[in-house]
């Protein structure tokens, strides 16, 4: 079987998640990285827009989860896999992570993250 997958890495988006009250009043950095698989066959001999996943309605569905708050970064996740999902059914494996670049905590690291994955 032939597949295709699409990956979006490390879209910065700034939002306001977080078990801390402050966390949702100040907010932070955030990236999220998605790869998805699907059924390629069509797209690749087609070479026509509406048979591929298009990245940028991807990147909509991304922003519009991450604009609403959430004390949970899995939740987070969970929510974009599930309107990913539901604009794209052909998706048929995937990954979701959504990482805090700067988590509020008094050590050094380069991020906190939560990762969703299925097939």
């Amino acid at each position: 079987m032939i597949r295709g997958k699409i990956e979006i890495n490390r879209l910065k988006i700034y939002a306001y998640h977080g078990v801390g009250e402050q966390e949702r009043v100040v907010g932070n950095e955030f990236e999220v990285s998605v790869s998805l698989t699907y059924p390629s066959l069509c797209v690749a001999e087609s070479d026509t827009v509406p048979m591929a996943l298009n990245y940028a309605d991807i990147i909509d569905i991304i922003t519009k989860q991450m604009a609403r708050p959430s004390a949970l970064i899995e939740n987070v996740a969970w929510r974009i896999r599930q309107a990913i999902v539901s604009s794209y059914p052909e998706v048929n494996q995937g990954r979701v992570k959504v990482a805090k670049v700067t988590p509020p905590l008094p050590y050094s690291l380069s991020e906190a993250a939560a990762i969703i994955e299925w097939d």
